[in-house]
């Protein structure tokens, strides 16, 4: 007995709703993936280049304040237990490094 198209009108709406759900699913794990961008920091840093890595946090802000002083902007990040790295842009990086080099942790 063939089933009257009429008669499935009730599965429409619940049909549509699946799938409405289904889409802002994909589309809510596409936008807040964790994924890096392509624009991100990542291997090569970006625009910023690792000048000194640090055991100590307290060291890592002092030599911070040193470069800030000398006008050369950079900025703190923690890849490991005790370990901060100084990441300054690319343009500033001779500079940084020699100042770096010449830092004694007090």
């Amino acid at each position: 007995m063939p089933i009257d198209a009429g008669s499935l009108h009730y599965a429409v709406g619940p049909a549509i709703a699946v799938v409405m759900v289904g889409l802002i699913a994909l589309f809510l794990r596409w936008a807040f993936s964790s994924s890096p961008s392509s624009g991100s920091l990542g291997d090569a840093e970006g625009l910023l280049t690792p000048v000194a890595s640090l055991t100590r946090r307290e060291s890592a802000l002092a030599l911070r304040a040193v470069l800030s002083d000398a006008g050369i902007r950079s900025t703190l990040r923690d890849p490991a237990p005790h370990r901060t790295d100084v990441l300054v842009f690319l343009e500033d990086a001779e500079r940084a490094r020699a100042l770096a080099m010449s830092f004694r942790d007090g």
